[in-house]
Formats: structure tokens, sequence, C-alpha cells
């Protein structure tokens, strides 16, 4: 399929740019510095909790944090790498070329798509080997764990899904970042006008990032987070496809 070739040329050409380096180090800096807070944290209260029941675990006090850390810096970091994988083309006039080319508009859309998810996987895969270390010296829930890489996961897939739609729209990848972050950050704090039980108030927490995030993180999968992020990602593809469509029958 000429959508894996193509995330494949996209996920090379993020590997020879310094701005994909750069990210993946200070990401890995910043997160590892708040890893090990949360570690020296945990230490200053195990006195404390000792003779508690039911006392929170490392799971609970340090892999659940980094993870929610982890998510508001990627909302940051995401914009970087989405802004150029559309407007970029159109940019140095190479976008007509793939139109001519024998792939469909979805296979672009997926193919580019999937070029930078493999790039934000390896990064979920690098955060995700900070907690396995602790097994050196305690113990995890695993199945808290697991809900944590899938929260962060989907996430991101998420910020990729509009970051691409952006890139679509944009004529300039500093455009297309600045708009990205902006939408994806509406998109976090949406429910923060109002704590009434209206229905408006009702759909806009629903609409949130952060409420369907923050449920995941505390192990609590249920179907009605999934089907958010799944239809969330799915909108904004085909949103992305059919944006670029219109632009193929306008040349």
């Amino acid at each position: 399929m000429m959508a894996f070739v193509i995330a494949g040329r996209e996920l090379r050409t993020m590997f020879l740019s310094p701005l994909a380096w750069s990210i993946l180090g200070v990401i890995q800096a910043i997160l590892g510095f708040m890893f090990l807070s949360q570690m020296d944290y945990y230490l200053m209260l195990q006195p404390r909790i000792a003779g508690m029941e039911e006392v929170p675990g490392l799971t609970d006090l340090i892999v659940a944090p980094l993870f929610a850390n982890a998510g508001v810096i990627l909302l940051l970091v995401t914009p970087l790498l989405t802004m150029r994988l559309i407007c970029e083309e159109r940019r140095n006039r190479t976008l007509s070329l793939l139109f001519t080319a024998p792939v469909s508009m979805a296979e672009i859309v997926l193919g580019k798509y999937l070029g930078v998810m493999s790039f934000l996987f390896i990064m979920v895969g690098m955060i995700t080997l900070m907690p396995l270390s602790l097994l050196l010296g305690g113990g995890l829930d695993f199945g808290k764990l697991a809900a944590c890489v899938l929260a962060l996961g989907l996430l991101l897939a998420a910020f990729a899904s509009v970051g691409l739609f952006i890139s679509t729209l944009a004529n300039q990848p500093t455009v297309a970042a600045i708009s990205t972050f902006g939408a994806l950050l509406l998109l976090w704090i949406i429910d923060w006008s109002g704590n009434g039980a209206s229905t408006a108030n009702s759909v806009l927490t629903y609409l949130s990032m952060l409420r369907h995030y923050e449920s995941l993180l505390k192990g609590l999968v249920n179907t009605t987070d999934l089907a958010y992020f799944v239809l969330f990602i799915l909108a904004f593809i085909v949103l992305s496809i059919h944006t670029l469509d219109n632009d193929r029958l306008q040349k």
C-alpha cells in the first residue's frame, strides 16, 4: 500500500532533520527531570504512608503524574512535528507532484499521518522506559501502566490528526504550528468555562481532551473515552482527505 511507502519516507525525512532529534532529546531531559522529582516526592512520603491502609503505589504516585506531564508538554511539541506535513509540500510546490502521482488522497493523508505517528510512538516508547526502570527496585501495576501508555498514545494520535488537518489548510508551517497549538489548547481547556450541571456544560466536558485523558490515566478504560478518541481522530483524518481532494480539484 502506497500509504506505508509515504509513511516511511516521512519518518526518514524527520530523522534527517535536527528538529526531530532536538525534540527527542529535550523531551527526554524534561520528563526525566520530572520523573526523578516524583521519585524524590515518593521517597519523602514513604515514612508518612507506611502504616496506612490502601496506600497508593509507585504507579499512582510516580507513573500517572509522569504521563500527565507528558501530555501537557507534548501538546506544545506536536504542532512542531505536524506543521510541515502538507503545507511544506505546498510551499515547495511539490504538492502538485503528489496530486499527479498514482496515489489517492486517502493514501497521501494516511501516509503522512502514519509517518508522524511512527515518530510519536517512538517517543511514547522512550517515555515508557522510565517507569519500567522502577522494576529494579519495586513493583508496578501493569494494568494502570498499560492504561497510561494507551492514554498517551490516543492523545498523541488526536493531536496529530488536528495538526495534519490544519497543515492541509495553511500555506506556511509557522501559521500551521500556531493554529494547531491554539486549537489543541482550546480542546484541552474547553470545559473550564463553567462547572454547572447544565446540558451545555456536559457537552463541553465531553469535548474536553483533558477529561478523557485523566480518566484513562486513573486506569479507568471505558468505551466512552475510547470512542471519543477514535471518532475524534477519524473525523479530522476524513476532513484532511476532503480538504486535500478539494485542493486537487482546484488545480
